[in-house]
């Protein structure tokens, strides 16, 4: 790749690569890590040993309000390299293959057409192919492979701190370490027990960060050995927070604010007038990076780019971050959320749904979830804890200022009310006006955009309502309505009969009134419907019929139906357990593979992967899998 920039000199003239105004283009790098909150020295956090990242922070800007729009990576990615909502996308799920527009761009082709060199080294999951976008995108790329004088724009993103290496603690992660932290050091969160073994999390956590910091230093030094420093504006965050429960897959402060340094140098200060050095409190979001770029840089933001800058001249201080939280490996959910700075609203839609299921991904070799559920079990977790393992609430209110863990839901106190209906309308707006894909079944979502893009197809008024799913959706968690909810089953669209579904499932009392409507549905022309009312007829009257759409669902060709159908499959326990030889003989077969020495690819083949391993566990079988 390093080569395809190379030009002549009459052709490098014609286009002005090398004149002295495109050497003043600042070089832009990003230096990313995984799964971590605000832990660093700069953030006044005393256990955190992180020299490197408080040098650039001393000298430059400390963001103490910057979120990641999602609690995990891959519509955290999608959306700061694209400046644009996942939930627009397609992309909020976990992990996905999702077609975007033909036309479509993100930053590093925005910068390319800037004259930049573009490098990412190595993580891209988008949901969506990075191939092409990248001038190089591999474990070897660097902006030192770059035409001479070129500007740069490089990513290095760094795994150690993720959730894996930080549930396990292995010797050789830390031997590097000049200083290693001890578990009696650590502060631990209201909502963590607080015992020997997570304090020793904690810690092993703390540890990685260290070496994460060694890395930051590693290439600053990169930097001044080129001489290229004081030409470089440098960006230090992560994805999202902590790869921990109540972290990572929560759309609260712990899982969506993020640490952010900048460092700026002197002579593109200018740049940045409407930020001053040291702590900056204004409210910035991945979706509004990209943008932020592009304005440093001086080339165009592209109107169909959500976010917006805010740096430069053209910035606007941020009034809210949405959040979303969506699938998450082959754990269902949809929640929302508007974060004002001082408050947090979040709308849960499937609050009948726990944080922490009965899955692979809570269950199998990691040390925070496998000492919760030790807890549980022994009857010892904390109230604060034990609410990871229950139902949700439908909406929640936080005062971030008061209550900075979110553990005082103000949505019944009354003296909050104009605020609640404030933050309810905001989100409410939001969602239509991003044409908000999660409104839909994820395996609909992918039918209905076949031969288009998500996108396309949201933007498709003959294919997409919101307004109407949104209504729908509003349903499930508020009190019952016969009549209504029974015309909703009934509905001419199918995503209306899906949300109805839901409103079922968010009921404490019995459905059993509604039975004879949901065995009709399993014979909705939506498969993805069917599979739903496959699950709840299985779990709600053990109505044995219903399998015969579960086997459909796994036998479908489309593979986010496929996983529907194996989440269903294994959310049915011991009621499913007839269907392993299928399992085995058929449906297994299309998807096993070499990652974790079980599945074909990271995508959709390994989550519906791990809900049928899960099904051999609920029916007794021994799975072996290798993380």
């Amino acid at each position: 790749m390093k080569n395809t920039l190379l030009i002549s000199a009459s052709a490098a003239f014609l286009l002005g690569s090398c004149t002295a105004k495109e050497h003043e283009k600042p070089n832009v790098l990003w230096i990313t890590c995984e799964d971590i909150s605000p832990a660093w020295g700069c953030y006044g956090d005393a256990s955190a040993a992180t020299p490197n990242i408080d040098a650039l922070a001393d000298e430059g800007y400390v963001f103490t309000r910057a979120y990641s729009n999602a609690p995990i990576c891959a519509p955290a990615r999608s959306t700061l390299i694209s400046g644009m909502y996942a939930t627009s996308l397609g992309t909020q799920n976990l992990r996905s293959e999702i077609p975007v527009p033909d036309d479509f761009k993100i930053l590093p082709e925005y910068l390319k057409e800037s004259g930049y060199f573009t490098t990412n080294n190595a993580k891209t999951d988008y949901n969506f192919s990075a191939e092409g976008r990248w001038h190089e995108n591999s474990n070897e790329a660097h902006w030192r492979n770059r035409n001479n004088e070129q500007p740069f724009f490089s990513v290095f993103n760094f795994g150690i701190t993720h959730e894996g290496n930080a549930n396990r603690i292995r010797s050789i992660d830390t031997a590097a370490l000049v200083k290693v932290h001890q578990p009696e050091e650590m502060v631990l969160p209201p909502y963590f027990p607080d015992n020997e073994e997570f304090r020793s999390i904690m810690a092993h956590q703390y540890n990685l960060i260290s070496l994460f910091d060694h890395e930051v230093g590693n290439l600053v030094n990169q930097l001044k050995e080129d001489g290229l420093y004081e030409n470089t504006i440098i960006f230090v965050f992560s994805d999202h927070g902590f790869g921990l429960p109540r972290h990572k897959r929560w759309l609260y402060q712990s899982g969506t604010r993020v640490p952010f340094v900048m460092h700026v140098p002197a002579k593109y200060r200018h740049l940045t007038e409407n930020v001053e050095k040291g702590q900056i409190n204004q409210l910035v979001a991945f979706v509004d990076f990209a943008p932020s770029v592009l304005n440093l840089t001086g080339a165009s933001v592209p109107e169909i780019m959500q976010g917006r800058s805010f740096l430069g001249a053209n910035a606007r201080e941020k009034e809210y971050v949405f959040g979303y939280r969506d699938r998450a490996d082959d754990v269902y959910d949809m929640s929302r959320s508007i974060n004002n700075g001082k408050f947090r609203y979040i709308r849960n839609f499937m609050p009948h749904k726990s944080y922490i299921q009965d899955a692979l991904i809570f269950n199998a070799g990691k040390r925070s979830y496998a000492e919760l559920h030790r807890l549980k079990a022994s009857g010892e977790l904390p109230a604060e804890t034990q609410q990871m393992f229950e139902p949700k609430a439908v909406e929640e209110l936080y005062d971030l200022e008061t209550d900075p863990y979110e553990l005082n839901n103000l949505i019944a106190d009354s003296s909050y009310y104009d605020i609640l209906s404030e933050m309810r309308l905001l989100l409410e707006q939001t969602i239509i006006k991003t044409h908000d894909s999660g409104l839909l079944n994820e395996g609909e979502m992918m039918l209905r955009a076949e031969g288009s893009s998500v996108y396309e197809m949201t933007h498709d008024s003959s294919l997409f309502h919101p307004q109407k799913y949104l209504r729908a959706a509003e349903m499930v968690g508020k009190e019952e309505n016969y009549e209504a909810l029974s015309r909703a089953l009934q509905s001419e669209y199918s995503t209306i009969r899906f949300w109805a579904m839901h409103a079922l499932l968010s009921m404490d009392k019995p459905i059993n009134d509604y039975k004879d409507l949901l065995v009709e549905l399993l014979k909705d022309p939506s498969v993805p419907n069917a599979v739903l009312a496959a699950e709840i007829l299985l779990n709600k009257f053990n109505y044995q019929p219903a399998l015969e759409v579960l086997k459909e669902g796994l036998m479908h060709e489309n593979e986010p139906v496929v996983l529907q159908a194996a989440i269903a499959t294994r959310q049915a326990g011991e009621k499913a357990c007839s269907l392993i030889p299928l399992i085995n003989d058929e449906v297994y077969p299309r998807f096993a593979g070499e990652v974790w020495g079980r599945y074909k690819s990271w995508s959709y083949p390994m989550f519906i992967g791990m809900s049928l391993d899960q099904t051999y566990k609920n029916c007794g079988l021994e799975i072996e899998v290798d993380k």
